[in-house]
């Protein structure tokens, strides 16, 4: 089991990647593009055990990227990040944002 205080660090060290609207998008596509692959489904055949409506959510931009997922995607298709307009946000991002309202 992991303790309370270490669960706390790890969700404070993992960050969401926030693109500009239509951007990420645009991202995945050329993602798609450059490693070869005919769809968002046959993404997973690289092994990254996501599920494919999760990478649904990903695609029309309901969720931003995590940190780890993206830096996995720009390795495997060799992304030029200085021409990406992103930011990173923490994981509790739209969640301190929905508390608010």
């Amino acid at each position: 089991m992991v303790p309370q205080f270490y669960k706390c660090l790890l969700i404070l060290l993992t960050m969401r990647i926030k693109f500009r609207k239509g951007e990420q998008r645009k991202f995945l596509i050329e993602v798609l593009k450059k490693i070869g692959c005919p769809s968002l489904r046959a993404l997973n055949q690289f092994g990254f055990g996501i599920p494919y409506s999760t990478l649904k959510n990903y695609f029309s931009e309901k969720r931003t990227l995590p940190e780890s997922f993206f830096d996995d995607l720009a390795y495997l298709a060799k992304v030029d990040l200085t021409t990406l307009h992103l930011e990173k946000v923490s994981e509790s991002w739209g969640q301190v944002k929905g508390g608010r309202k």
